[in-house]
């Protein structure tokens, strides 16, 4: 069996960018249809950005996945969104207590899309930078119908949390975007009381600062 090597970058540079940009035009342009211009997803001043990041997985050095974080996005949805969020959720006491980043953008080229460690270490990548910076929720959109949509893996897997839907965003789909949010924490102790493949891959390397940042909050 042929050795597979899989690394994740922080886009940074117009090396990472260039790269990053062969996904976004494989996926989202060509396959999906979604952007007209990938090159407009990604600044060229990527590395001085404060509120936004981006993640590059290489298979064996070929460009293979990308995901997005975007840092404390607004939590006031505009009405041309057509938003419905689900009984008893409370954004603004999300807003007042929890400090949330948007993850997002996850795309996984197709010949790559069978292999879940892509995945699972462009979780890890966003996990460790959000919480080194202090956030404790993770806050995205999923496509409903989309045949690549990631909603079992993060609802099943992950633990994220329906909250609502809407109708209309920036992308260009029609289908209806299933709001999720993610407690990084509950879903850490959830993960570690596994014990499985997931918890191992996802949390390799960052297991250390996750269990401080977990007895902190039990403390309070």
């Amino acid at each position: 069996m042929a050795f597979t090597e899989i690394t994740t970058l922080k886009v940074c540079d117009e090396t990472t960018r260039s790269q990053a940009l062969q996904v976004i035009e494989q996926v989202y342009l060509k396959e999906k249809q979604w952007i007209r211009l990938p090159e407009n997803e990604i600044p060229h001043n990527i590395g001085e950005s404060a509120q936004y990041s981006w993640f590059l997985a290489l298979v064996n050095q070929k460009p293979a996945g990308v995901i997005r974080l975007v840092y404390d996005p607004s939590l006031e949805f505009p009405p041309e969104l057509e938003v419905t969020l689900d009984a008893g959720v409370d954004l603004d006491r999300m807003a007042r207590e929890c400090r949330v980043a948007d993850i997002g953008r996850f795309m996984i080229a197709p010949e790559f899309r069978k292999n879940i460690r892509v995945v699972l270490k462009l979780m890890r990548a966003a996990i460790q930078e959000v919480v080194e910076r202090g956030y404790t929720h993770f806050l995205t959109d999923v496509f409903e119908s989309d045949p690549n949509s990631p909603l079992h893996f993060h609802t099943k897997i992950l633990g994220f949390e329906r909250i609502g839907s809407h109708l209309r965003g920036e992308l260009n789909c029609s289908s209806t975007r299933i709001i999720l949010t993610l407690d990084i924490l509950k879903a850490y102790q959830r993960l570690r009381e596994r014990k499985d493949k997931i918890y191992l891959e996802v949390t390799e390397g960052i297991r250390e600062l996750l269990d401080e940042k977990l007895a902190k909050r039990i403390a309070m």
